[in-house]
């Protein structure tokens, strides 16, 4: 996806008046005057696409994800930090990484660019279903993305093993706990690398402030960076002020 669209700077500054503190409280004469500028950001979002299996939210290493109900899918929380494990694990590619930039010059021009991110594995290994426990309500059925298990009126749930992917959608939504899931899932793939330069580096330590992972430390007047910690979000790289550490993204997406 890369979608472009603009919008005029003077719709711009009439949004910015008409939200102003000062224009509510009856200062009408407020005026805004806006300079021209670019921005970027990164967003990760989940699509109606999403089948309840919150493998996302197992993975998340900041705990960023609310979990998947049956009745919604799962939701990125506000302290996301763009880490991107959760596309690399959905199973069904329905968590997306768009980059997003905005220009402003005589008209405010924004892209939209959908990110392709590396996939881990995903493999079934074992999966049951407890006679006992089954009440062929047949939830299990509505968000299976192979549809591999079927729920005829009155009987267990039956599952195809050879089409099942273990992604465990039928597991999170049985009220039962009738189904039990063995499954295999592939490491993270390390799809960006994070470049220190001491060069300019400053050891404000605004970058071990914020590490969600203790994965920088400064020592003796020395910047520590521990690999196997980091996770690759953009935290440290973007509230670095002197541009000492920049995320760069490899060329092994697919």
């Amino acid at each position: 996806m890369d979608i472009t669209f603009k919008k005029k700077k003077d719709d711009l500054v009439c949004d910015v008046v008409a939200k102003s503190t000062d224009f509510e409280h009856g200062i009408e004469d407020f005026k805004a005057e806006i300079e021209n500028c670019s921005h970027d950001q990164k967003f990760i979002t989940v699509s109606p696409e999403c089948v309840r299996c919150n493998l996302c939210a197992e993975e998340c290493p900041v705990n960023a994800i609310e979990d998947a109900k049956l009745t919604k899918p799962a939701k990125i929380r506000d302290n996301c930090v763009k880490c991107e494990i959760c596309a690399q694990t959905c199973p069904v590619n329905s968590i997306k990484v768009i980059e997003s930039t905005s220009d402003l010059d005589e008209d405010i021009t924004y892209n939209l660019k959908s990110i392709k991110v590396p996939h881990r594995t995903l493999r079934m290994e074992k999966i049951d279903v407890n006679p006992d426990k089954c009440t062929s309500c047949g939830n299990c059925t509505k968000f299976c993305p192979t549809k591999a298990i079927t729920v005829k009126e009155g009987e267990i749930a039956v599952i195809d093993k050879d089409i099942c992917i273990g992604c465990g959608s039928c597991t999170n939504v049985c009220a039962e706990d009738a189904i039990t899931l063995k499954r295999k899932l592939g490491n993270v793939i390390n799809g960006q690398k994070l470049h220190v330069d001491e060069d300019i580096c400053v050891y404000c330590g605004v970058c071990e402030e914020n590490c969600t992972m203790d994965a920088i430390k400064l020592k003796d007047n020395k910047l520590i960076f521990s690999e196997d910690k980091c996770i690759k979000c953009e935290v440290c790289s973007k509230k670095c002020p002197v541009g000492a550490l920049k995320l760069e993204r490899l060329s092994n997406e697919r």
